[in-house]
């Protein structure tokens, strides 16, 4: 599996599996099965509902091998001492360090997000966190904290799919050194039934979650695809072996429609 180099040194591995909407009673067993499938990256988040889960399935595992993410939700408030707090409720349900730590929506109709970047900053700069970044920032967003700051994230986690593949805002990304990490990178599962995807998936000989993975790789940036199946979780990973031609990215590209399957940032309260 690739590494992408961060703009703070340390390596992120391109594709992790995604802990959003798993079921507790199963997050274990799948913190397990991705990492038996090669995964060294586990995205979780405060709002999942199921850290102390998690951390119950990164004891059964070899934990120096992983790159283990959270995210503060901030529904209550988005102040400093807000994220203290919930870095400090993320730490204990784990039982373990957190590597990446990000803000999960800027909420910027509060305007506070500012504020709780320069939390995640203390965090990085006290030493307990390796990694810091954010979560559905747009490039307005991503300007002001920087412009505030004078800290660049090293990831910014957003929907992306064919048919919300961002390039603008990757771009910037790119111009600022800012990984992309892509949250909902098949749609939600939606894409996979396309029939573009599925004529390129026949004619390589591969599944269209895998088609639309190497996509995403071929774009540069990374992605949490998310499955509790063992079989899905391998066969998500097995994208190294074949290439998507110029023109395949050419008819990949002509899916965008703009179309989410979740939240916009600015609606988000």
């Amino acid at each position: 599996m690739d590494d992408l180099l961060l703009n703070d040194s340390h390596p992120l591995p391109a594709i992790g599996f995604g802990l959003y909407k798993v079921d507790p009673e199963v997050t274990e067993d799948v913190i397990v099965a991705g990492v038996e499938a090669g995964y060294r990256l586990v995205d979780g988040a405060e709002f999942y509902h199921n850290e102390p889960q998690v951390g119950a399935g990164l004891r059964r595992v070899d934990r120096g091998q992983l790159t283990v993410t959270s995210k503060f939700w901030g529904d209550d408030e988005m102040s400093r001492d807000a994220v203290m707090r919930s870095f400090d409720a993320t730490e204990k349900a784990l039982g373990t360090n957190v590597d990446v730590y990000m803000i999960h929506w800027p909420r910027a109709k509060r305007d506070q997000y500012v504020d709780a970047w320069r939390g995640l900053i203390e965090l990085r700069d006290a030493g307990r966190v390796r990694t810091i970044g954010v979560s559905n920032f747009t490039e307005e967003h991503l300007r002001r904290i920087i412009d505030e700051t004078g800290v660049v994230p090293a990831i910014n986690q957003v929907e992306s799919h064919p048919w919300l593949p961002q390039h603008e805002l990757r771009a910037f990304h790119d111009a600022n050194d800012i990984i992309t990490q892509a949250w909902s990178p098949l749609g939600r599962g939606r894409l996979l039934a396309d029939p573009t995807i599925g004529q390129i998936a026949d004619r390589l000989g591969v599944s269209p979650a895998q088609v639309i993975i190497r996509w995403h790789l071929q774009l540069g940036g990374a992605l949490i695809p998310k499955s509790t199946n063992p079989e899905r979780l391998r066969e998500n990973l097995d994208v190294y072996g074949f290439d998507l031609t110029d023109a395949d990215m050419a008819a990949i590209a002509r899916l965008e429609t703009g179309e989410r399957t979740g939240t916009h940032p600015d609606d988000r309260d």
